[in-house]
């Protein structure tokens, strides 16, 4: 009798690296008998010794915040939280911000492309339509952020494929605690104000069914975001 195909066993799966970096980090905390109230090593420094990228300890310090475990002072540093408990496993916040940034640029270059080809005049009509209701709402978040998902989904409409719409809808519900957390420490009103300017080179390259304009615009845009999120 033939043997049934082994199924993935979930304990196997890789942990995220940013459950890796911040179990590391609460180990430094624990040897290096950082206590609580005490500002963490800057973040250059920290990335140096854990041999991480900025990005990856980015990732690791919000999901520990959002553990309680340190603290993100704006302009001042991270502490080690005074409500710390003892170390823990860090929990499971599905994909990182950069994972999640690192897919939309290789997918939604694409689509911008292919909707550059295909998109009709009311396609065209559908992402000027979001992007001007952007600039109308920059100053209500919420309502600027609603109009940003209105424009990426319009650009995948466009595509005349639907299941661009099906990945895009995915993508955008990736961006969960972590990534709002990274937003709200590291988004600046300088990236708020270039991500209008970006949406306005998309829309005008697909406006002129320009599709090697449409991606380079795409991915200009989702690189600088990147840029931000990493850097500060």
């Amino acid at each position: 009798m033939k043997k049934a195909p082994a199924t993935a066993d979930s304990s196997q799966v890789e942990p995220r690296l940013y459950r890796v970096v911040a179990a590391r980090i609460q180990e430094l905390i624990r040897i290096e008998k950082i206590q609580p109230g005490t500002r963490l090593p800057a973040e250059r420094e920290l990335a140096a010794k854990l041999e991480v990228s900025r990005a990856s300890l980015r990732e690791a310090l919000i999901v520990l915040e959002l553990s309680g475990i340190v603290e993100v002072r704006g302009g001042s540093g991270v502490y080690v939280s005074e409500k710390a408990v003892a170390p823990s496993d860090v929990p499971e916040a599905g994909p990182g911000p950069f994972e999640v940034l690192a897919a939309r640029r290789m997918i939604e270059s694409e689509i911008a492309a292919l909707a550059a080809k295909n998109a009709t005049d009311s396609a065209i009509d559908a992402i000027l339509k979001a992007v001007e209701e952007m600039e109308r709402q920059h100053d209500d978040r919420a309502s600027n952020e609603n109009a940003d998902r209105n424009f990426h989904l319009a650009l995948a409409r466009a595509t005349g494929n639907t299941a661009m719409v099906g990945v895009i809808e995915y993508l955008w519900a990736q961006r969960g605690s972590l990534w709002h957390k990274l937003k709200e420490h590291f988004q600046t009103e300088e990236l708020r104000k270039q991500t209008l300017l970006d949406h306005r080179n998309i829309l005008a390259a697909i406006a002129a069914h320009d599709a090697p304009g449409a991606r380079a615009a795409m991915r200009a845009h989702l690189e600088r975001v990147t840029r931000t999120f990493s850097r500060g």
